[in-house]
């Protein structure tokens, strides 16, 4: 697997600015990009193995790909906000406007694609569902996985047991193990397979050889999360659907069978209005799909480059 780079650019807000980091693979001139933007407590090294497999079936095909990979804000190695209120999703839908805006000078983008994960795909029906954002060209394929504009209440209660309340580890692999106990959701994974896909999730809490670890993500990032009311979740879901309804771009729903946080009531909505999105569902998969598994990897690469 090739590796990607590390890029950043700096974002305004209230504070004054705050630089995000992101991940970028493939060729660094291509016209034609795929964004790929985690879920609520992840980060951009999550797409490895999806942003791998697109530039290697990219390179059998005419052109070529770039697949930018960001660290939302708060996470990874992007900065911390002073103001916890600042990690909502409207602010982060800023942050990838001018992520695109950066994308498109440094060489011009003539095909856009997105792929969101969970909290990522909130973001994408954000960009996506408003005709008069400044995108440099408009969404031409939106991949959203695992998500939609209902999302449950439960769901949301199950993750704010464990959200910002990560501790410290005395080893990768035990981290490993305590994220997994959380994470059980994402499916099946050989022990390989979630080494690697946690390994990225943690930072040293020192500079010292044998400092533990934590998690990379702040954890102020639970502040907005937690004042969210069953009330306010009902309210927001009649916005989220005019979002979704606006969007014209050709939509691919990704869904685990055992989803607690996307229903198939939802999922199939979805299929019958706004974008019509195209369903596929993964079996003895929860919330949310990782896009590690072959069968997921391929659905994605299918839609996204056929």
């Amino acid at each position: 697997m090739n590796s990607p780079t590390l890029n950043y650019l700096s974002c305004p807000d209230a504070a004054g600015g705050h630089r995000m980091a992101y991940w970028q693979w493939g060729h660094p001139e291509s016209a034609h990009v795929v964004v790929c933007v985690h879920g609520l407590s992840r980060q951009g090294r999550d797409f490895d193995v999806l942003a791998s497999a697109l530039c290697a079936r990219a390179a059998q095909q005419p052109g070529s790909i770039r697949v930018v990979c960001p660290d939302v804000v708060g996470r990874g190695e992007s900065d911390w906000l002073t103001d916890p209120m600042g990690y909502q999703v409207p602010a982060y839908a800023a942050d990838m406007l001018a992520l695109l805006a950066q994308l498109h000078a440094q060489s011009p983008i003539t095909t856009l694609d997105w792929v969101g994960t969970s909290m990522g795909g909130l973001i994408g029906m954000v960009v996506c569902g408003q005709p008069g954002l400044p995108l440099p060209v408009p969404v031409h394929k939106l991949v959203l996985n695992d998500v939609g504009p209902t999302i449950q209440w439960e769901a949301i209660v199950r993750i704010g047991t464990y959200l910002g309340r990560g501790g410290q580890f005395a080893s990768v692999q035990e981290a490993a193990d305590a994220m997994w106990a959380i994470s059980s959701g994402f499916g099946p994974h050989t022990p390989a397979q979630w080494l690697a896909l946690s390994t990225p999730m943690l930072r040293p809490v020192s500079g010292a050889p044998s400092s533990p670890l934590r998690l990379h993500y702040d954890p102020a990032l639970a502040v907005p999360f937690r004042q969210a009311t069953e009330a306010s979740t009902l309210q927001g879901e009649t916005m989220l659907w005019q979002l979704y309804d606006n969007i014209t771009a050709q939509t691919l729903l990704l869904r685990g069978q055992d989803s607690d946080l996307l229903t198939v009531a939802t999922a199939r909505a979805m299929t019958g209005r706004g974008p019509r999105a195209r369903l596929v569902e993964f079996a003895g998969v929860g919330h949310a799909p990782s896009l590690i598994a072959a069968d997921q990897v391929a659905a994605v690469g299918s839609f996204l480059l056929a």
